[in-house]
């Protein structure tokens, strides 16, 4: 066994050389993975208008910027445009279509379906955890939020390839009382712990009756931010881990809560923003700071245990700002849309490459090439040695699921590939025919990116039309008042009424070309046609009265797996 450990640590120390990554002493460097949750492109101080004064910038990310500045920008990450799809495409490697478009709630379930009938992920697909644990050179951990499966216990993050797992199920919670949903007109928590010694819900961790975000230091009672506990368990797991023995490397997949809804933080935070006159603004302009605050806590503390020089860090957004009303307080500007759209500003996201590991030749530099949510799966997996040009789930294949769409961005990360070679040519971007936000329906392909090119198809159900057709101004919500969700654009199969675009020279997707570029409008709709013949589509059911029975009585108020 220690000759083949040996020789396994050569072949990959030889393999990180050739692909430009820095030597490391370990089989495989570590991954820290932090998926943020509606985080709009206008909320990073990078993404701020050159004509704006620095006295006139409002967004405060000094942390996030610095670690766009030691590291590589990703200018073109795409991802679907609502949280659970976007979600199962990162833990599976899959495009939205072959895994999930619909946003539903964890309590669903379809008993016609044993695999698929359930929200998220359908039981029998691999997840990345499972994939670096499978190669025995990683322990896993998972921090956040979940929001692809909790039915059963195989569901659940410690079923899928996380050996820890503290964080909700759900889309959301209160950050105070973590509240989520009510069952026979109670409210019901979502926050579950487990490890090693136990698994359940966070019972011990439950704040007083009156702490809320209009009272945050209620007399004699425990009264502690959401986004506290799961950062302080992202800390002191990383110290536990530096200073154990390391005999493993370390796969981390940390999913905040920011900046979703509801807009709550701490009061000190919306202090330092007093003088921004619009409420909601300045509640999202708090937590994006907020945000900004755990992720430099965190920076700091890989790099004072020594882990960062061995560590390869992932930052991006599971979709765009959510803009439907002005209470949303999210912002993608200069983009059009926001979460729940497909354009740019709903699924172009934030992203960064950072970490010791990251070649320095590659540090500061703006990546401009295409990936997508589905390829960290092949990208991770080739840093610990897996041969990803032969990558195949078996057991997903088996039950007749869609394989992995997932591609190996580590050559373009790294700068081994040159600069003309493209590993991803085209993004296939996902919808679906329901028409309540968290409904189901069936799978749709909503739209391609190729290149310079983008064309968007609306569903039929919804007479083509695709909302939030609007550009926000750069400090929205403001006045005048408009809801963005409803202005709508029609992008049908017909050419006068058609969404093509030059998003290199329109990235605000103002005007389409399709009438003058007739046949890559032709192409690209019969392309996505094509892949309409290739997506999963299955019924997710209905919500299920045994989630409610097992949150009321063996959980006691608290949501958990419940068949």
């Amino acid at each position: 066994m220690a000759c083949r450990q040996l020789l396994l640590l050569s072949s990959l120390l030889l393999v990180a050389s050739l692909m430009g990554a820095k030597p490391t002493s370990r089989a495989a460097p570590h991954i820290i993975h932090i998926l943020v949750d509606d985080f709009g492109w206008n909320e990073v101080g990078y993404h701020q208008p050159s004509d704006v004064s620095a006295d006139e910038i409002e967004v405060q990310t000094p942390n996030i910027d610095a670690l766009k500045e030691e590291g590589l920008e990703l200018d073109r990450m795409y991802v679907h445009k609502i949280c659970s799809p976007s979600r199962s495409s990162v833990q599976t490697g899959r495009d939205p279509i072959h895994v999930n478009v619909q946003n539903v709630h964890p309590e669903v379930t379809n008993s016609d379906d044993p695999v698929g009938g359930f929200q998220g992920i359908p039981l029998n697909m691999s997840t990345m955890a499972e994939v670096l644990s499978d190669t025995g050179l990683y322990e896993t951990s998972f921090v956040g939020k979940w929001d692809v499966g909790m039915a059963t216990d195989m569901h659940a993050p410690y079923s899928r390839g996380y050996e820890k797992f503290f964080g909700y199920f759900h889309h959301s919670n209160d950050y105070w009382n973590f509240n989520e949903q009510k069952c026979s007109l109670k409210a019901v928590k979502d926050l579950w712990l487990h490890n090693e010694t136990f698994s359940g819900p966070a019972v011990h961790l439950e704040n007083g009756a009156h702490c809320g975000q209009d009272n945050q230091s209620p007399d004699g009672e425990r009264c502690v931010y959401e986004e506290e506990l799961l950062m302080g368990s992202v800390k002191q797991q990383l110290q536990d881990y530096a200073a154990g023995d390391q005999e493993k490397s370390l796969f981390m997949f940390w999913s905040t809560h920011l900046v979703h809804m509801p807009l709550q933080v701490p009061d000190s935070f919306l202090e330092k923003f007093s003088d921004v006159d619009d409420s909601y603004r300045r509640s999202m302009r708090a937590m994006s700071n907020y945000l900004d605050t755990e992720i430099g806590e965190v920076v700091d503390t890989l790099k004072e245990t020594g882990l960062w020089e061995d560590t390869v860090l992932v930052f991006h957004a599971d979709n765009g700002g959510e803009i439907m009303t002005q209470s949303c307080g999210g912002n993608n500007y200069p983009l059009r849309g926001g979460k729940f759209s497909n354009f740019e500003g709903g699924i172009r996201v934030n992203a960064i490459v950072s970490g010791g590991y990251l070649p320095e030749d590659r540090r500061g530099k703006v990546e401009g090439r295409l990936f997508t949510s589905a390829d960290w799966l092949s990208t991770y997996a080739s840093l610990a040695g897996v041969d990803t040009d032969n990558l195949s789930d078996a057991k997903a294949v088996a039950s007749n699921l869609p394989d992995y769409d997932s591609v190996n961005q580590w050559p373009i990360i790294s700068g081994e590939a040159e600069a003309d070679v493209v590993a991803r040519e085209e993004v296939i971007i996902g919808d679906t025919t329901s028409v309540e936000f968290n409904g189901d329906g069936d799978t749709l392909v909503g739209g391609l990116i190729r290149g310079r090119w983008k064309l968007l198809l609306g569903a039929k159900n919804k007479l083509y039309r695709i909302s939030q057709d609007v550009v926000t101004s750069v400090n929205y919500p403001s006045h005048p008042i408009i809801v963005p969700e409803a202005i709508f654009r029609t992008c049908s199969r017909k050419l006068k009424n058609a969404c093509l675009f030059d998003i290199y020279a329109d990235p605000a997707e103002t005007t389409s070309v399709a009438e003058e570029n007739e046949d890559i409008f032709n192409e690209m709709l019969a392309r996505i046609d094509e892949l309409q013949e290739t997506v999963y589509s299955p019924d997710r059911g209905k919500k299920d009265k045994r989630a409610c029975e097992a949150a009321k009585g063996e959980y006691g108020g608290w949501w958990g797996p419940f068949m």
